[in-house]
């Protein structure tokens, strides 16, 4: 791939005024997006993929739905799926480069003050107005950012400017159980091959890396008796407890491990679910719970893996009677830097600092995405969209969860002009 050359401050101003015209129709159009639920789980998401395959449509983009077989659905833990592509061909040459946005959602839960699929817009005194509602900014924002900004730049071909190169849109909806039946089979299945990707962030810095995310479930079989002579029983449940005390123990060797990215501190451990026993008066036989363990990206995963199952093991071995099961149930690759990455990073921050108005960082989040398919398929990919700073100000995967409406117009400009760069004759 050639170095893209910088665009002139006519071209930028002219996406940037087209953003601006399209601006109302966009924010309709995410909130249309946002009044239908997606929450996975369950993630029964076909019908949105189905809404957002329309809205496209409506706007002139031709679309390919790709549902996903019910079987290979349900496997990944959700009930439907449908996997989008929008691509936008311009002239022969210059590369192709693939938009990834995720219109899955976690469960909007407790202490909502606005419906959580109403896209209700308030004004804030200080941000200007703001739209709330589950996945506004997670990610369905970026439905809207990548698909404005490809209108931008549809609009600039037509008024005869020479671009090359083809923009995909990639629009899919298993984020948050892992990506394999989304954007991991999109490429392993070769309906796409882009050069470059460029995945749902926000839009106050340039995502380059992430942590990698390991989850392992852990049932402890015991051997159930009478809580009145409870030696009776092997208590699965006491056993547990000494299996979770050594995991907690070991947090404070993780913390020691610090990470070269900025953004990025050092590995964790969670424990986020657990559950078992039978009744109050009867020891309990089996217990089951499920362990998070975040990877930096100078971590190997798979030595991560085989560390945290010798620890289990090992403790569990000491404890007589009882038998334990490990089961992987994710292993979400780092997201590293690959060479090309770079320049896309460096349009992005300078087009941000401008439209933003102040610097636009590089940085690593603690965070995994969909990026990481990419990145595992040889291509350089960078993670840039609407929203704040940071997850904390968005509300993301917490009641009152919003999008601040500049932050998007922003990210949009921001984005065609990024684009621009690679297109352009």
């Amino acid at each position: 791939m050639t170095t893209p050359a910088m665009i002139d401050d006519r071209t930028r101003d002219a996406l940037a005024a087209q953003v601006e015209t399209d601006f109302p129709a966009a924010c309709d159009f995410l909130a249309q997006l946002v009044r239908i639920p997606t929450d996975n789980p369950p993630g029964d998401c076909a019908a949105h993929a189905l809404k957002a395959a329309a809205l496209l449509r409506e706007l002139g983009l031709e679309v390919e739905e790709y549902p996903v077989p019910e079987a290979v659905t349900r496997a990944a833990g959700m009930i439907s799926s449908t996997n989008l592509i929008v691509r936008q061909r311009f002239g022969d040459g210059g590369p192709c480069i693939a938009l990834n946005a995720h219109g899955d959602v976690v469960p909007p839960g407790r202490g909502w003050t606005q419906d959580p699929y109403g896209a209700a817009i308030v004004e804030d005194p200080q941000h200007g107005p703001v739209m709330l509602g589950r996945g506004v900014a997670v990610s369905k924002s970026d439905f809207a950012t990548y698909t404005y900004a490809l209108l931008a730049l549809k609009n600039l071909a037509a008024s005869g400017a020479a671009l090359k190169g083809s923009i995909e849109l990639h629009f899919t909806y298993d984020e948050e159980v892992g990506g394999d039946i989304g954007p991991r089979r999109l490429l392993e299945q070769g309906l796409s091959k882009p050069d470059l990707a460029l995945g749902a962030g926000f839009a106050y810095a340039v995502t380059t890396a992430h942590n990698g995310c390991l989850h392992l479930e852990v049932t402890v079989h015991g051997k159930q008796g009478h809580a009145a002579m409870p030696q009776s029983g092997v208590d699965a449940l006491a056993a547990a407890t000494t299996i979770l005390q050594a995991l907690y123990a070991s947090r404070d060797e993780l913390a020691t491990r610090h990470s070269h990215t900025h953004g990025i501190d050092h590995p964790t451990l969670n424990v986020g679910l657990i559950e078992g026993g039978i009744n109050t008066n009867v020891v309990p036989d089996l217990v089951r719970f499920r362990i998070d363990r975040r990877m930096i990206p100078e971590e190997a995963p798979h030595a991560v893996e085989t560390e945290l199952r010798q620890l289990i093991e090992s403790t569990a071995g000491a404890i007589p009677g009882i038998r334990i099961e490990l089961r992987r149930l994710l292993l979400a690759l780092p997201l590293v830097k690959l060479p090309g990455a770079d320049r896309l990073c460096e349009s992005l921050q300078r087009h941000g600092g401008y439209f933003l108005g102040t610097a636009v960082v590089e940085h690593g989040v603690p965070l995994y995405t969909d990026a990481r398919h990419y990145t595992a398929a040889g291509i350089p990919t960078v993670l840039y969209g609407a929203g704040p700073r940071t997850l904390g100000e968005a509300n993301g995967h917490a009641a009152d969860e919003c999008l601040r409406l500049n932050d998007l117009k922003a990210a949009t400009q921001t984005v065609a002009c990024a684009l621009a760069e690679w297109l352009l004759d």
